[in-house]
């Protein structure tokens, strides 16, 4: 028999197997099955395995599931310009679609795009895909598309992106599939920032969100703000045989020891954002799987430049050099991290500047320069949350790091419910929890900006803004480079906040839960698992 032969008749081996595996045979049904057509014990074992796996990765349809995030306020919102937690992501990711998306490698496709070309990086054509329909049976054509953009800029939205659609100067309808996005300069990462969760595309004219109508997988049937969420499968959905599931709820479960028991209960089928410490006990539970991925989240420690203590010179710097990045490292994170160096750009990205040296642990420099801001011996409060992925623990390690020069914080524990609203970007030191995102301008443009909307620490600077409008409009990558890593350094030195290290994401899941990927865009998949995953029962 030569080994070709030999090859076709095992995979006719694995497909008889799979198949009898699909009726619902035994593995020992299976074994008789395979050594009545001459096959060993040992071969057989093997066979099985290869045709077990194959049909646990063949995607299924059916079933329903129940998701938990971490974090949830009465504040979540279906309108994806106001979208600002991984909860609204969520819902956003299954309910609508963007012009783009980057996929689980990084790489940027078309979505509801079927094409968006440039010559000049300043004016940009977009031709949509044809025959996509909304929830309620309208089709997508390029007035829902300029109507989802025209929002960023009108400011009684309160768009997140504001900063960055503001950029897109004029929109020009050319016919239903066709127009143009004119640029007031030129930015070759115009494809990638239309990928963000809040250039998801609406229905022309929508201003009622207590719902979504969006073209997505999943259609909204239930939204309670804080609450929870149910979509049902969008039996119309544009791309084929997604979504695999025929419903999905997601809740927020903050007490991460509740989250994990509900996932342990079954109540649940995936909890998202696991603390390190607790992946022990998960590793060796039967039934329960683990997805990790690293792509630049952060947990960053911000102080105020222009609130006391914030606004004296020196304590900032101090702070800095009192983060013991190591212990959150080896201690909090039990190695599941990068040590970071104070700035947002994480070493995945081709821009991040290599050179720029994270501070060593130097509490007596640190001691040193709080006696120069005049607050050494004063007690400084810190907001904490577990809002914030192991802000908690990153609060006690600067606790204790205090102690031990004679400089007391005084740690102020909030409950997750309303932190978001009520102490992010408005207390005087508090902890932030960043998501990735794919280019540097769009950091910059969210959190380091004199206008950026989430500008934790409140950085101003003539000259950074001004580097930053000269790197987006430059097709140079060499100087592209080099703007971006002087603006790396203006940040580590200049800016309040201080971010110790880069944060694996941990996800914790039922092994009946299939086709979970780590996406550049953050966790759950970049917060789209809904619409990719399905069960193996």
């Amino acid at each position: 028999m030569s080994h070709d032969k030999v090859t076709d008749w095992t995979g006719r081996d694995d497909q008889m197997v799979e198949n009898a595996i699909r009726r619902g045979a035994t593995r020992r049904e299976l074994l008789q099955l395979l050594m009545a057509s001459g096959i060993g014990l040992a071969a057989g074992g093997t066979i099985i395995g290869r045709a077990t796996k194959a049909f646990a990765d063949t995607p299924k349809s059916g079933g329903s599931i129940t998701a938990a995030g971490w974090s949830a306020s009465t504040a979540d919102t279906l309108d994806p310009a106001k979208a600002s937690l991984s909860t609204d992501y969520v819902r956003c990711c299954a309910f609508y679609n963007r012009l783009t998306f980057l996929d689980d490698g990084g790489e940027l496709k078309m979505e509801l795009a079927e094409s968006i070309e440039t010559t000049d990086a300043k004016t940009w054509k977009v031709t949509l895909r044809p025959d996509v329909i909304f929830h309620d049976g309208k089709t997508l054509t390029t007035d829902d598309v300029i109507y989802s953009m025209n929002r960023h800029k009108d400011e009684s939205v309160g768009s997140k992106a504001a900063a960055m659609a503001k950029q897109m100067e004029t929109f020009r309808k050319i016919d239903d599939r066709v127009m143009e996005i004119e640029l007031s300069a030129a930015n070759a990462d115009l494809p990638i920032i239309l990928s963000l969760h809040h250039f998801m595309i609406i229905a022309d004219g929508t201003t009622d969100f207590s719902t979504a109508n969006g073209t997505g997988a999943f259609k909204c049937e239930v939204f309670e703000p804080g609450v929870r969420s149910l979509g049902v499968k969008n039996e119309n959905y544009w791309k084929d045989q997604l979504p695999y599931l025929d419903s999905f709820e997601f809740i927020a479960i903050s007490d991460e020891p509740a989250r994990i028991n509900a996932l342990l209960s079954g109540d649940i089928a995936l909890a998202a954002a696991i603390n390190p410490r607790s992946m022990r006990r998960l590793e060796t539970v039967d039934g329960v799987e683990l997805s990790v991925s690293t792509s630049g989240n952060y947990t960053d420690l911000n102080v105020r430049l222009d609130m006391d203590p914030g606004d004296k010179a020196g304590f900032v710097e101090g702070m800095k050099y009192l983060m013991n990045r190591e212990v959150i490292k080896r201690s909090v994170l039990r190695d599941l991290a990068v040590i970071a160096n104070d700035q947002p750009v994480s070493p995945n990205d081709k821009y991040y500047n290599k050179d720029l040296v994270a501070r060593e642990y130097d509490p007596e420099r640190a001691k040193s320069l709080f006696e120069k801001a005049g607050v050494f011996g004063q007690s400084i409060p810190i907001v904490t949350s577990d809002a914030a992925n192991s802000a908690i623990d990153m609060a006690t390690v600067v606790q204790q790091a205090g102690q031990e020069i004679g400089m007391p914080f005084d740690v102020q524990r909030v409950p997750s419910d309303g932190y978001w609203s009520n102490y992010w970007l408005k207390a005087p030191i508090h902890f932030g929890n960043i998501n990735p995102r794919p280019t540097p301008d769009i950091l910059f443009s969210l959190l380091y900006t004199s206008d950026a909307p989430w500008n934790e620490s409140h950085y101003k600077s003539e000259k950074f803004d001004k580097l930053m409008v000269e790197a987006r409009g430059s097709l140079d990558e060499a100087k592209r480079k080099s703007i971006y890593d002087e603006m790396q350094v203006m940040i580590s030195n200049e800016a309040g906040t201080i971010i110790p290290v880069w944060m694996s994401n941990v996800d914790a899941l039922s092994s009946k839960l299939k086709g979970m990927k780590a996406n550049p865009l953050g966790g759950m998949m970049g917060y789209a698992f809904a619409e990719h995953v399905w069960l193996d029962d």
